[in-house]
């Protein structure tokens, strides 16, 4: 191997392991905002362990980038939560903060 492809591969070693790394933040993000809003519609226990992994579900089969938050606001209002997107979007942000200082500390 020349130094060009070792160098190749590590960048694609690199890039695997970024996208693994925040593919492990985005679900912890969405587990910790599918047991916020668990717990804002009233559902504990099983129901809001069910809720909590329904939205990292939600995340891992769309792509786009205000999925998780458009289901968070639409299931909350469904219940009867008076709540604004800017607040469910703003809480997302916190919980992306955290994730990434929790999946880093592992």
């Amino acid at each position: 191997m020349t130094t060009f492809d070792d160098r190749e591969k590590a960048f694609e070693t690199k890039f695997q392991h970024d996208e693994d790394l925040l593919f492990r933040i985005r679900a912890r993000r969405d587990r910790l905002a599918g047991e916020w809003a668990a717990t804002l519609m009233g559902l504990t226990g099983a129901e809001a362990e069910a809720y909590a992994r329904e939205v990292v579900d939600t995340d891992i089969a769309t792509l786009g980038p205000h999925d998780i938050r458009d289901k968070l606001c639409a299931d909350l209002h469904a219940r009867g939560v008076d709540i604004s997107d800017h607040r469910v979007e703003k809480q997302m942000a916190q919980f992306l903060d955290l994730a990434r200082q929790q999946v880093t500390q592992d």
